[in-house]
């Protein structure tokens, strides 16, 4: 791919042969990093809201870190659900990646997000030239884990490979975004890697989607 390695529009997955690593494995390191340091609007948010994105794969499926600053009291439920998706999910703080595995359908994609509390959701996506039709039934098998300390937060969001998320070969390249929805404020708690540029925030942008090659 023409761009492939550029930090600024490529997510490099790394193998790891056997389990995926935990919260904290050193195996992490091994895995090149992404930065969410822009809110939507292209606009610079501050340190204290950043957070570093890592992806590896293994033969059983893809998991995501994320790791982000936490300097402001945490916006989640009072009341957690975990035996089921969580909708309105996004209106609190969450972590969230957007994955393509047709590179040539940007249009098609699958959302999964993870709050701080444990709680997910995962969603089919489909852009049309009529707007948004979203897969509220989608099961994908999705895990999360989280961890909240003093000044950080750590999420994961596991996803096994299926028919609609094949597991895919050394070299495949799909599409991606990651974001993070942090604090109270409508036009401020809004973070992509790929900024989407839009008006109004809005993750749902295929065209602002980035490259994920696996390595």
């Amino acid at each position: 791919m023409s761009n492939a390695f550029d930090p600024n529009s490529t997510v490099i997955a790394t193998y790891q042969a056997g389990e995926l690593p935990s919260l904290d494995s050193e195996l992490w390191s091994k895995c090149s990093p992404v930065q969410i340091t822009h809110y939507w609007s292209g606009e610079p948010a501050p340190p204290s809201r950043h957070a570093e994105a890592r992806i590896c794969w293994n033969d059983e499926g893809l998991l995501v870190r994320f790791l982000c600053e936490q300097h402001e009291p945490l916006i989640v439920s009072e009341h957690p659900v975990m035996d089921k998706k969580t909708e309105g999910l996004w209106d609190r703080d969450v972590c969230e990646i957007f994955l393509a595995p047709d590179s040539n359908r940007s249009d098609v994609y699958f959302e999964f997000e993870a709050a701080p509390t444990g709680e997910w959701i995962d969603l089919g996506i489909r852009i049309t030239p009529n707007g948004r039709e979203t897969e509220w039934d989608y099961a994908s098998g999705m895990t999360t884990a989280a961890r909240v300390e003093t000044e950080s937060l750590t999420l994961s969001i596991f996803v096994p490979w299926s028919e609609r998320l094949p597991r895919p070969g050394v070299g495949d390249e799909w599409r991606v975004n990651l974001f993070r929805c942090v604090g109270p404020d409508e036009l401020t708690r809004y973070l992509a890697w790929r900024p989407t540029k839009t008006s109004e925030p809005n993750f749902h942008v295929p065209e602002a989607f980035g490259h994920l090659y696996f390595a």
